[in-house]
């Protein structure tokens, strides 16, 4: 089986109903005519969109994602939501360890693997995200800290289990900054990133680059031989951009 590819949407804490509505129309028309058979697309919206979009997407090929899932499956954990919640809205797709997670948030990478291992647990496909600070990066750790991260948040996986995840290499300096690795960069720490998982899982794991994809680099970043799709964040929240990234897979 080939790797699918996947072009993912991280609307953040953006949007309303309105302005959500106006995008996905756009979105919604041009998918049947131009999406190749291979590429899914993913959109993870604020919890309060979940059914609104979840509503408007059915009958399409189009994905729905949260931003965030619960280790626990339910109890008193106030703020937060468990796999059960998200799939009653039609939730498929979830974000799991997000670098704005983990330095706003406190999320460790032991957080990160119970909650990958309870979204899988309920059938949900964790989108498990890995990259490296500025200050990594700059003293050369982006291999060390990535197969930490990918050691530690997929610790005691089976190889089945694996097999039904995407990760997301997003280096953290890239996100939101306009500033992107360049596609050498990003196609070699994908390429590193393959190499941590034995040929069976590697043969089929999709693995996205996040950090500032956007209408202009999407095309060169998914020519790589490495790099299956994107995690997308700003250029997400404007139609025509975000259709262009998809658009890069044709």
């Amino acid at each position: 089986m080939e790797r699918r590819r996947v072009i993912a949407g991280n609307w953040k804490m953006n949007m309303t109903q309105e302005s959500a509505k106006v995008l996905m129309l756009d979105v919604i028309k041009w998918m049947p005519k131009n999406l190749p058979a291979d590429v899914d697309v993913v959109l993870c919206v604020p919890y309060t969109l979940l059914n609104f979009v979840g509503e408007m997407i059915k009958g399409t090929r189009i994905k729905l994602g949260a931003q965030n899932v619960s280790w626990a499956e339910k109890g008193a954990f106030t703020g937060e939501i468990s796999s059960a919640q998200l799939i009653e809205t039609g939730v498929t797709h979830v974000i799991v360890g997000h670098s704005e997670r983990r330095e706003m948030f406190n999320e460790t990478c032991e957080m990160v693997n119970k909650k990958i291992k309870t979204a899988l647990a309920n059938n949900l496909t964790p989108i498990f995200c890995i990259g490296e600070s500025l200050e990594q990066f700059d003293r050369g750790e982006t291999k060390a800290v990535v197969a930490r991260q990918v050691k530690e948040g997929l610790n005691d996986l089976t190889e089945d289990e694996l097999k039904k995840i995407i990760i997301a290499y997003e280096p953290i300096w890239a996100i939101g900054t306009g500033k992107t690795a360049s596609s050498k960069d990003a196609q070699e720490t994908i390429e590193f990133i393959r190499t941590q998982f034995s040929t069976k899982v590697s043969k089929t794991l999709p693995i996205l680059y996040g950090g500032s994809m956007n209408k202009d680099n999407a095309k060169e970043l998914l020519s790589q031989p490495d790099i299956d799709g994107g995690l997308i964040g700003g250029a997400s929240l404007k139609a025509h951009d975000f259709l262009c990234v998809a658009g890069s897979c044709i």
